[in-house]
């Protein structure tokens, strides 16, 4: 594995840099620079660049995030980043938490303590883990891909084999958006090894086998379907280019720490349980850490084209496939589009489906509490007595 620690240490010209870039951006033109419905707000942006110009600190980040355990290790040929915190409690089970875009290992930087210590946190010791957080290849600290292929089907064996090299020979799994999808391959492919998975998103590739010998779409699945084709013309342009043209795209974000900021906000703002106001579920540097790991990465080619490689190995199955490893799903109120119970039940052997009471599409960031709390719940059964 050549495991080795890690710290976040972002050179100081690279700092000099953004802010140079943030003080030289051209600015657009808006017919109503308050207003959303095109895009992000100029006005709104224009704030959110003078924080990050006269009022972020990425060094307090920098020495806040380096107090997670993090490494560095090789898995067949692919260097990846990862937080590792062991669990306090009788038995801690290993569990993998996987992040998406445009998100990224800070997701998950408050629910790993309500997860590795609960007692500490007013929960149970039987329900810690030992939990592991990688950056996804080409995000973070992560090296990007040396090739194509890198789909979320291939990012699942190279979870397998992080886990396997750490000493987990069985494990959970975990995630939301592209970590929702490597948590199902994972189920899917190594059902030996995966004690079980939970998802707080389902991803609009999940296809279940259709013909005309199986059953057709129920009125609910069918709905569900309708409204995936809609969100997808109204919503999914970002998806359309970065899984047809990742690095056309690339070109803009990688010039431009505004244009990134605007990708990348607008997001955060339209997935999350808000209304509108992305400040109720965030703060500023909530949103500006997260951005500026994506510039001073400097891999957005390859965090864009993981769209395309996902394109290429949807998650379908053949008629008479059934995954057996156990699945949870949590329901968050403002997420992307969600199928019935049903749709998953066509294959995957559903143990949870639980409807929360607040929350988005950045489940772990905006309630790290009532995730924990479910992924505990759903956990609690599987575990060896």
């Amino acid at each position: 594995m050549n495991l080795r620690p890690f710290r976040i240490a972002i050179p100081d010209a690279q700092i000099d840099d953004l802010k140079q870039r943030l003080r030289q951006t051209r600015w657009p033109a808006a017919l109503d620079a308050d207003d959303w419905e095109d895009g992000t707000s100029l006005t709104y942006l224009q704030r959110v660049s003078d924080h990050w110009l006269k009022h972020f600190d990425w060094r307090a980040q920098e020495a806040r995030l380096n107090r997670l355990p993090q490494f560095q290790a090789i898995i067949d040929g692919q260097d990846l980043h990862f937080v590792h915190q062991p669990g306090r409690g009788p038995a801690p089970m290993p569990l993998i938490l996987t992040h998406g875009w445009p998100g990224s290992f800070i997701e998950m930087e408050r629910i790993i303590p309500l997860l590795t210590d609960p007692a500490a946190h007013g929960g149970d010791a039987a329900d810690a883990f030992h939990v592991v957080v990688p950056s996804l290849p080409g995000f973070g600290f992560s090296a990007p891909p040396a090739g194509p292929g890198c789909s979320a089907r291939h990012i699942a064996g190279l979870w397998r084999g992080l886990m396997n090299g750490l000493g987990y020979e069985r494990f959970g799994t975990q995630g939301g958006d592209i970590g929702a999808t490597v948590s199902l391959w994972l189920a899917r492919c190594f059902p030996e090894d995966v004690i079980g998975a939970h998802v707080n998103y389902i991803p609009a590739s999940f296809r279940p086998a259709m013909g005309p010998s199986l059953p057709p779409p129920s009125a609910d699945e069918q709905a569900y379907l309708d409204t995936v084709a809609t969100w997808a013309s109204t919503e999914g342009a970002y998806a359309a280019l970065q899984g047809t043209k990742p690095h056309t795209l690339s070109f803009a974000m990688t010039d431009s720490p505004v244009g990134l900021a605007a990708w990348v906000v607008e997001k955060f703002r339209t997935w999350s349980d808000c209304d509108g106001d992305i400040e109720r579920a965030f703060t500023l540097d909530d949103v500006l850490t997260d951005v500026s790991i994506y510039w001073f990465g400097h891999m957005l080619d390859a965090s864009y084209r993981i769209y395309k490689e996902n394109r290429r190995q949807p998650l379908s199955f053949a008629p008479s496939e059934r995954v057996s490893t156990p699945l949870g799903v949590a329901l968050f109120p403002r997420e992307l589009p969600m199928p019935p119970r049903s749709w998953l039940e066509r294959v995957f052997d559903v143990r949870r489906w639980n409807a929360m009471p607040r929350g988005g599409h950045f489940a772990a960031l905006e309630q790290p509490d009532l995730l924990a709390e479910e992924i505990r719940a759903f956990f609690r059964p599987l575990r060896v007595k």
